[in-house]
């Protein structure tokens, strides 16, 4: 039977974007058919394995970034390729995060992730929101002798203030010291996600060659720096594990989203946090209830934290109190998450 952990959070998110690049990540809602906003699971995975590399004080594995060069006639382009992990256990974000790298002319290499991800997203669709688009403006007319504006015509050259004066008062318009700039939409409610620790393979190395996790040599490797055969697996020194157990349980709790700008910064902080081997029972310790309301809002419903399911440990946090009716928060509540996280963890150490 396969040992795993899990781990169910719900923070409040207040008023931000997950994702720069193209905005704020949407689905829409088979139940109430709106766009719901979402962190993607590997951003939550992400985030998690760079708070576990500074709580070890260590950077991340080194990735190569390969680009290939191809020729069409007299023109060349660049065509980014596959990137390159080094496949190495002995940083602490391949260890837990895994690894995958398949090179022309060799068979693949992979560890699948000790942990399972969910996506975080909306506890319930009537708990959260996309927010509509929003304006805002870069502005500097304030201080205007600070600043300047220059104008350029259609061949780049700069025009004399003479002229812009003069075309400011054909075209009856000014130029203010002032963008304006379109926010795009954010996200805000109460998200949930989901965490899945394979406990049994966390700290082993498969050393099979026929599926291969490793290459020989690195397996030789790593023997030399101490890894313990078992056999058809290598093991992490039971010190390291030790190192690794404290981080990821601080990761665990205390991760963010990093990608997001400061403009749109929200500490999304975690209300509650459940712990179970049992994953049918997680979700009913953090879940939400539909409201006897009206047939207009027949899918409003409220968030629920249930600190009376069976095998379900359940941490509540003194912020829920504001979101959550009929609960009791404290102040202790993540530190002693974190806690018994670490002790579910070490009580997996191999040595």
């Amino acid at each position: 039977m396969a040992n795993y952990l899990y781990v169910r959070g719900i923070r409040q998110v207040d008023h931000t974007v997950f994702g720069v690049d193209s905005g704020q990540k949407n689905y829409r809602d088979p139940l109430s058919g709106r766009p719901m906003p979402y962190s993607s699971g590997q951003q939550v995975k992400r985030s998690l394995l760079d708070y576990l590399s500074d709580e070890l004080g260590e950077q991340r594995a080194p990735i190569t970034f390969n680009y290939e060069i191809s020729k069409k006639g007299n023109k060349a382009s660049i065509g980014q390729k596959e990137p390159w992990n080094p496949c190495n256990p002995s940083f602490a974000d391949q260890l837990i995060g895994g690894w995958m790298r398949a090179k022309k002319g060799q068979g693949a290499i992979k560890r699948r992730s000790a942990l399972s991800i969910s996506a975080m997203r909306p506890l319930h669709p009537s708990l959260a929101n996309l927010e509509n688009d929003e304006s805002g403006t870069f502005d500097r007319s304030d201080n205007p002798s600070q600043h300047k504006i220059q104008v350029r015509d259609e061949k780049g050259e700069l025009l004399s203030e003479e002229e812009i004066t003069k075309l400011l008062n054909e075209e009856n318009r000014s130029l203010p010291l002032r963008n304006w700039l379109k926010m795009g939409p954010r996200a805000n409610g109460i998200f949930v996600y989901d965490i899945a620790i394979d406990l049994d393979r966390i700290f082993k190395i498969s050393t099979n060659q026929y599926d291969p996790e490793l290459t020989s040599d690195r397996i030789e490797e790593l023997k030399e720096a101490g890894w313990k055969e078992d056999g058809d697996y290598l093991l992490v020194p039971p010190a390291r594990q030790k190192e690794i157990i404290s981080a990821l349980a601080t990761a665990i709790v205390n991760w963010r989203i990093t990608s997001n700008q400061s403009r749109t910064f929200s500490p999304q902080g975690n209300l509650a946090i459940a712990i179970s081997k049992n994953a049918n029972k997680i979700v009913n310790a953090i879940r939400a209830d539909l409201d006897n309301a009206s047939e207009q809002h027949k899918y409003k419903a409220h968030a629920v934290i249930d600190n009376s399911i069976q095998e379900v440990d359940v941490f509540v946090s003194l912020s829920a109190q504001g979101y959550i009716p009929n609960i009791a928060g404290t102040a202790t509540a993540l530190d002693d998450a974190e806690a018994k996280l670490k002790s579910i963890l070490e009580g997996v150490i191999i040595s």
